[in-house]
């Protein structure tokens, strides 16, 4: 067992990558083959035991879109009774009153709810399906039961000037609170960048918005902004650091520091059928490769930064550069600084109505995650 190793406090358990929805910034696997075989509910309950025991207080239930495992009431039930917060991460085109009760009754305590836009013919548009009604039915079942809500909405250049109508829309659904997050390029974001990116102005009076409802909203409603990548010189502590707080399963077992290091090749990964939950964690390649500074190069690894940030995010290293040990490209002592603002510039020239958002197609079966 490593030495030092900080245990972990969060479990992203993805549940499927099925799902109906076809958005064009979803961040999950492009390839769903890998993915079909899902863990059944027995292992999944041995995941949850052994995510508790390792020190984990909390777990969201993700996908794809979870609620079509039919279990997920019994999986919900098994997490609560081991006295892990449950987090519902979903889409809601079929969070009725009657399942949302049902799950209230296991034990889940919170849903994360996706809108797409906060006008129907838009939010469909980005879903690729008419799904904006079913989510305003589902925010209603989920109060209904008596859970905490988030609205979760995905920024980019098609929904970023609606600010201020999705925040009114997360108050008239009575949310706890609202999400709003600038798109992260992994998966298919990462296809459709150039369709998605912003640009600075739009960013600017979406940042002026945010500042203005929270003096209005105060305590009412929590609203989270997520700024966009690119456009700082600083990266974000992706994480809080590899290995360190939060650890994923994805639907066939594979053992993952964030979702979408699984990208990352010669990683290591251990799926949770080959050794428990602490080993990985502790001593698998996968965890221990950028765990901690000492694998850091220059500049990260003389910046007084290094223990802040981390050296920013390792996926979009790689994405950007092909080396997930670079130093994250959005930082402005990066040699490889001047890829990303070619990639803002494009944005500015293209103008924020230059390329509609794309549609991400159906995957056979219907396996396209949200």
């Amino acid at each position: 067992m490593a030495e030092g190793a900080p245990r972990p406090l969060g479990l992203l358990a993805e549940l499927t990558y099925r799902c109906g929805l076809h958005c064009p910034y979803c961040s999950n696997p492009l390839s769903l083959d890998a993915y079909a075989e899902e863990l059944t509910a027995t292992q999944w309950c041995a995941v949850l035991d052994q995510a508790r025991a390792l020190g984990v207080l909390q777990t969201h239930l993700s996908g794809g879109e979870p609620l079509l495992r039919r279990d997920l009431p019994h999986l919900v039930a098994h997490a609560h009774r081991l006295g892990l917060y449950v987090n519902l991460i979903s889409a809601g085109q079929t969070l009725s009153p009657r399942r949302a009760g049902e799950l209230a009754a296991a034990g889940l305590d919170h849903v994360q709810l996706s809108f797409q836009d906060a006008h129907p013919g838009g939010a469909d548009l980005i879903a690729g399906r008419p799904a904006h009604r079913r989510k305003l039915e589902a925010a209603a079942a989920v109060k209904q039961a008596g859970l905490a809500l988030t609205v979760n909405v995905v920024l980019h250049r098609a929904n970023i000037d609606h600010i201020d109508a999705l925040i009114a829309l997360a108050e008239r659904v009575g949310a706890d609170r609202l999400e709003l997050a600038n798109t992260q390029y992994y998966g298919w974001a990462l296809q459709n960048r150039a369709a998605l990116l912003p640009t600075r102005a739009q960013l600017t009076a979406a940042e002026r918005a945010v500042r203005a409802a929270r003096c209005r909203t105060g305590s009412r409603l929590d609203i989270v902004y997520v700024v966009a990548d690119y456009f700082e010189d600083l990266p974000k502590p992706c994480m809080h650091g590899w290995g360190s707080r939060q650890l994923t399963v994805a639907p066939n077992g594979d053992v993952l520091p964030c979702p979408a290091a699984g990208r990352i090749p010669g990683l290591g990964v251990m799926n949770i059928r080959q050794a428990d939950l602490a080993s990985i964690w502790y001593d698998s390649p996968a965890f221990t490769r950028f765990r901690g500074t000492d694998w850091m190069r220059e500049p990260c690894r003389s910046c007084p930064r290094r223990e802040l940030d981390h050296g920013g995010c390792r996926c979009q290293a790689f994405e950007l550069t092909g080396d997930p040990a670079a130093t994250d490209p959005v930082c402005r002592l990066s040699p490889h600084r001047p890829l990303v603002d070619r990639i803002v510039a494009e944005a500015e020239t293209t103008g924020a109505a230059g390329r509609p958002v794309p549609v991400v197609p159906r995957a056979p079966g219907g396996r396209r995650p949200k």
